[in-house]
């Protein structure tokens, strides 16, 4: 995680609305098919919603069938990490903002070609930008 993007817990909930709190702070999960991005067509890039890192190209969004937004790969591998996650019972590999800390969701091996990964992420972690012409 980078030094230069840490933030005090009373800044993350002054800064966060309390879903992006609990999602990016917390480790929370939005329930299935409620969160605003899971299906979103447009073009464009999804950020980190803590600190504006870049984190998906909608080119390699696909519709996974679990609820959440997924994705393939990310724009940067520089941009997440892949954190172990024991949590709730289960062994999964979590996803977080390499900048801030954030939790994003977790990458599973289930997902389409090229990569073979699925990204899923909660939408509260996410901010999205349309590709301008």
């Amino acid at each position: 995680m980078s030094d230069n993007n840490i933030k005090s817990e009373e800044q993350w909930k002054e800064e966060l609305t309390p879903e992006e709190y609990h999602i990016l702070r917390e480790k929370g999960t939005e329930r299935a098919f409620t969160g605003k991005y899971w299906d979103k067509k447009d073009d464009g890039v999804y950020y980190c919603a803590g600190c504006g890192t870049p984190l998906f190209d909608s080119e390699t969004k696909f519709e996974s069938g679990s609820g959440w937004p997924s994705f393939y790969k990310p724009m940067d591998t520089d941009n997440v990490e892949i954190v172990l996650d024991k949590s709730h019972g289960m062994i999964r590999e979590e996803v977080v903002c390499k900048n801030c800390g954030g939790h994003l969701g977790h990458v599973f091996p289930d997902g389409p070609q090229p990569s073979g990964q699925r990204y899923c992420m909660n939408s509260a972690a996410l901010s999205f930008k349309e590709k301008e012409d």
